[in-house]
């Protein structure tokens, strides 16, 4: 129902507007884009380096930049979304971004794309949470499902199709294109937001929580920064007195102070409405994110590091294996949305995650220092199924009981904690990796030396028993061409032998967590099919403000 323009839910029966999927189809758009970029960018790191002459950190930093502004700030644009309205947050979002790719596409030093990489971070930020709480302010609770099934397929699909597009835009264009590109996209959509998407607001009243804001921003900054960075910094000093470790205990402190802040604005307009996680299954929900996301972060990123470096697969032959993954998962995430219509998100969720485990378990059996592709295949299609299951069920069963006034509150929480829990799993996932690595390298780089004349094994076991960045060792400089081709040649078999058992031992410990997500399902709670939505709570409605 639509009053004054301004969209209400007030039956579980029918959409809030006349067009629910084409505005759901708009929204999307632009959330595709902002989680395309996050990965695009990667396949360009040994062409900005030769054309904007940046360092390899310099590179690193236009991608990490842009996925710590994306993360830290989803808790401030969600609640914003909620006071200044949803469709007015994603228009400044959408068109913030496109001025930011075409900044990115005319810089000509590495700072100018680093600045303007931060500034699609926050166009991103501001765009992302407002689809989460379109669903929930557009769709009633019998379609929801549906809904986040499309949310779920994009998910899966844009950090694959990610590399595919960057491979192909870079075979034919400049570098220049892969920001470019965003800009027409992103004009269209801003336009047909205006001219289909209804006026959504939440009804509260304008008001910021500015000590909030600083709060959650600098603890978060803390947080994700440490995580992100701590590896390059080999989790010491970063400089002088300040370490990666002080620098996320200072985060940790700073969002404990937000908590309690906001404990202490609870009648008044908080950032984070802490009557939210008095919803048992918004609590589970985001400690089944969290954990989620810690474990399946790690599939596409050690798979890629397989294909690439130990197998030596181009990014784009790479984006290629995986790209069925993708569309499996596409596929089978619209399907889960109505699954879990039916049967509610808990039992489709229990089931996709533990299939996912069973996935991951045959990847480690079937893989090998010397298969082919196709030997990825079967574990990649369980994979993609289950992973099709599990996005939009754990939204929906996170979302279910959520008050649609709270929605821009909800999601920014729910996928911060999401955005957190993947930062982790990339830190922890790669130091067991990489440790793994090393400990396998020291054992295989004295086997094959074996193979190599007496006077070179001691310098072939020197320089490929530890490795960095996950690649080859090169041989040295000073031997002959005779010695130089055994030596490169061993030394690719003892890292692709290692990187295949360090991935093993990966794989298995994300099924382990995967398994543990699992079991947390069950906390969820079904909740009672009825007709009409939750009535807010005291605290809630003493946020709330007439419909302007």
């Amino acid at each position: 129902m639509e009053v004054i323009g301004v969209t209400e839910i007030k039956t579980a029966e029918a959409p809030a507007t006349e067009r629910p999927w084409l505005v759901l189809g708009i929204l999307c758009i632009g959330f595709f884009m902002s989680l395309l970029d996050g990965t695009i960018v990667n396949i360009a790191i040994p062409t900005l380096i030769g054309s904007l002459d940046a360092s390899y950190d310099q590179v690193l930093w236009m991608i990490d930049a842009y996925m710590l502004v994306f993360s830290v700030l989803l808790i401030t644009t969600g609640r914003l979304g909620d006071i200044f309205g949803y469709r007015r947050l994603f228009l400044i979002g959408i068109t913030l971004f496109a001025v930011a790719s075409a900044l990115c596409g005319l810089s000509a030093s590495p700072g100018q794309l680093l600045a303007a990489r931060v500034l699609q971070g926050f166009g991103g930020a501001l765009l992302f949470p407002q689809v989460i709480s379109s669903i929930l302010t557009i769709f009633p609770p019998p379609l929801r499902g549906r809904a986040f099934g499309l949310f779920g397929a994009i998910v899966g699909f844009a950090p694959i199709v990610g590399p595919v597009a960057g491979g192909l835009i870079l075979a034919h264009l400049s570098w220049r294109w892969i920001f470019f590109v965003n800009v027409p996209i992103g004009v269209i959509t801003a336009l047909l937001t205006l001219r289909y998407v209804p006026v959504m607001r939440s009804g509260r009243s304008h008001n910021l929580d500015l000590i909030g804001v600083a709060l959650a921003t600098a603890g978060l900054t803390g947080i994700v920064f440490g995580l992100i960075e701590g590896e390059r910094y080999n989790w010491g000093t970063i400089s002088g007195p300040i370490s990666v470790g002080s620098v996320i205990t200072a985060g940790v402190v700073l969002v404990i102070l937000f908590v309690l802040w906001q404990h202490r604005q609870k009648k008044r307009e908080p950032l984070m409405p802490l009557g939210l996680f008095q919803t048992r299954n918004f609590s589970v929900g985001n400690g089944v994110g969290f954990v989620f996301q810690l474990g399946m972060i790690a599939i596409a990123f050690v798979l890629v590091l397989y294909l690439q470096t130990a197998r030596g697969y181009s990014a784009l032959e790479t984006g290629l294996v995986m790209l069925p993954n993708a569309v499996l998962t596409a596929v089978g995430s619209t399907y889960a949305g109505r699954l879990s219509d039916k049967y509610g998100g808990k039992y489709v969720l229990m089931a996709g995650l533990t299939l996912l485990s069973a996935g991951l378990l045959v990847l480690v059996a079937t893989t090998g220092p010397h298969g082919s592709a196709w030997s990825l295949l079967p574990g990649l299609i369980i994979i993609g199924i289950a992973s099709g299951a599990t996005f939009a069920p754990l939204q929906q069963a996170t979302m279910d009981g959520v008050n649609p006034q709270l929605a821009g509150a909800a999601s920014g929480v729910s996928n911060t904690t999401r955005q957190i829990g993947g930062i982790l799993g990339t830190a922890v996932l790669g130091a067991l990796l990489s440790a793994r690595l090393n400990a396998a390298l020291a054992d295989e780089a004295a086997r094959q030396a074996a193979q190599l004349p007496s006077h070179l094994r001691d310098t072939f076991v020197a320089a490929t028993s530890s490795t960095e960045h996950f690649s080859p060792p090169n041989p040295p400089a000073d031997l002959s061409a005779g010695e130089t081709e055994p030596f490169e040649r061993l030394s690719n078999e003892a890292f692709t032998t290692s990187f295949t058992s360090a991935m093993h031992t990966t794989f298995l410990a994300s099924a382990a967590v995967l398994l543990a997500a699992t079991a947390f399902c069950g906390l969820f709670t079904t909740p009672p099919k009825d007709d009409t939505v939750q009535e807010p709570t005291p605290d809630q409605e003493a946020h709330s403000a007439p419909q302007d």
